[in-house]
Parts: structure tokens; C-alpha cells; sequence
């Protein structure tokens, strides 16, 4: 089964149709139960890390999606989503992500319009699952004030971008990855990606 996790302000409706688009099944969760039947799981981002950890902390589920991950279930994490894979971001500075990856999520620096909202190119690092059959350089939508520095992403950033500064676009490691852009705004492209993840 995949798993659409359900906080209470995801970008749902977007990933749900993607997902029926490209004729896959799908199941929308909102607890650990949920979590713990799913083949694979999809967190989407839209929104402020702090909603979003405090709502995965009032679900009680932020233990269970560690257990999920660490036992090798494929998990995608979109925007918001890959941010909380990290300790904490200057979003919400008195709250910790789900901390899977050390490591700090950045506002862009002041004199950068923000939110980064529109189309940008992906630069790929090595050969990532998640991009197979996208093309050079593809371009993806963004909609983020924040992101995952190249360094703090180290080894498992599988592409960047530029936005003034060169940041993490996308991730991978194993049975985790994470995308700061919308795949599920991004047309052929995006669907691949999700299409990509599905085969993982």
C-alpha cells in the first residue's frame, strides 16, 4: 500500500491526483497504524516546519515513522517533508525535525526574494534513482523560503539548485528520499520522479 501521510495541511489533493495519474493506488493515513501497513510512504510539505513537527507530534506518529524508515521502507518526503528528515530548521528554532540526518535547514539570506516560487533547473550528482529518464538539467517547481545546505546534505544530495546560492534540490540514501521542489507540480517531469520512487 502506498501511504500519503495526512498532517492536516499537506499538499494532498496535488499528490493525489498525481499518484491517480499515473494509475497507481494509494491509501491517505493520518496515524501509526497507517504508517505500519505501508508498502511505502509519501510525506507531503506545504507550510511551516513548525506545524508540521507539532502535527506530527500531536499524531503521536513521530516514532513510527523512524521505525518505518529505519526498517527500509521507501520513503519520499516532498518540501517540507525532506526538511523534517533533519534536526531542526530556522523556521521553528525550538523544535527538532525528526533528526534522521544531522544537520540544520537555512532561510535564505536576506536580500533574497522569498518564497522562491516558479520553475528552476536541477543539477543531478552521480546517477540517482530518483531522476532516471528526466533528461539534463530538468527543470521542477519551487515554492520555498527555506532549504538543506549542499553541505549539510553532503553524500546524499542526488541534485541542486541555485537560487543566489547553491542549495540540496533533491536526496537519496538508501530507501530515503527527499525533494525540496514539487514534483507534483511539475508536469511530465514530476510524474516520472514520482513514477521513479514508486519503482524503488
Amino acid at each position: 500500500m502506498i501511504a500519503i501521510f495526512d498532517y492536516g495541511a499537506g499538499n494532498l489533493r496535488s499528490v493525489s491526483n498525481t499518484l491517480a495519474s499515473i494509475g497507481t493506488s494509494y491509501e491517505i493515513v493520518r496515524d501509526s497504524a497507517g504508517l505500519e501497513r505501508a508498502d511505502k510512504i509519501i510525506l507531503p510539505g506545504v507550510g511551516h516546519f513548525g506545524q508540521l513537527i507539532r502535527s506530527l507530534d500531536a499524531l503521536g506518529v513521530r516514532r513510527t515513522f523512524r521505525e518505518r524508515i529505519e526498517a527500509g521502507v521507501p520513503f519520499l518526503g516532498i518540501c517540507l517533508g525532506m526538511q523534517a528528515l533533519f534536526d531542526g530548521s530556522d523556521e521553528a528554532l525550538e523544535l527538532k525535525g525528526l533528526a534522521l540526518y544531522p544537520g540544520w535547514v537555512r532561510r535564505f539570506p536576506d536580500g533574497y526574494r522569498v518564497p522562491q516560487m516558479g520553475w528552476n533547473q536541477l543539477e543531478t550528482r552521480g546517477a540517482p534513482r530518483l531522476l532516471r529518464a528526466t533528461g539534463d538539467y530538468p527543470y521542477v517547481y519551487f515554492a520555498n523560503s527555506y532549504y538543506v545546505p549542499e553541505a549539510v546534505a553532503g553524500e546524499r544530495a542526488a541534485a541542486l539548485s541555485e537560487y543566489g546560492i547553491r542549495y540540496t534540490a533533491a536526496i537519496e540514501s538508501g530507501n530515503v528520499f527527499g525533494v525540496q521542489f514539487h514534483p507534483e507540480k511539475s508536469g511530465a517531469i514530476g510524474q516520472q520522479i514520482v513514477r521513479n520512487f514508486l519503482a524503488c
